[in-house]
């Protein structure tokens, strides 16, 4: 049994200077995406589209294997996240929601780490939190210094 204390979802939000449209092309054009997230060899905003990724960290390669569950056009794009040879599947949902000044306020919610595997250290829900902060600093940087 999963003793993985993670049961609520992890939700971060960040204020981006630019209207929707922009910060929907960042999270969806993967030219963008390499600027300021993961290398993707491909990636479209497209229902059923599958892609994948490997990161190096604490000594360990964890492929990340994802999958496009919801994509609303400048409002809305969720993705399956889990890592190839560990159980466990979560959900990445990014909102858009515009803001006066043509602004838009991003909100990122992480969902079910819970079924994780608590004994694996790499997957520390605190992890998770230190990662999600840095992209968001980063998509903020990367869409205030080029708007």
């Amino acid at each position: 049994m999963n003793t993985n204390t993670a049961s609520k979802p992890i939700v971060k939000e960040v204020l981006l200077d630019a209207p929707p449209q922009r910060v929907w092309q960042a999270l969806t054009d993967n030219d963008e995406l390499k600027q300021w997230y993961f290398e993707l060899e491909a990636f479209k905003p497209e229902v059923g589209f599958e892609f994948q990724f490997s990161v190096e960290h604490a000594g360990r390669n964890w492929v990340h294997l994802c999958r496009v569950t919801e994509v609303i056009p400048n409002k809305k794009l969720s993705y399956t996240w889990r890592y190839e040879g560990i159980e466990g599947d979560t959900l990445l949902t990014f909102e858009l929601i515009p803001e006066e000044g043509d602004k838009t306020r991003l909100k990122l919610t992480h969902a079910g780490l819970e079924t994780f595997p608590a004994n694996i250290p790499g997957l520390a829900v605190e992890n998770f939190h230190s990662g999600w902060d840095h992209f968001m600093g980063a998509i903020k940087k990367y869409i205030d210094g080029k708007s």
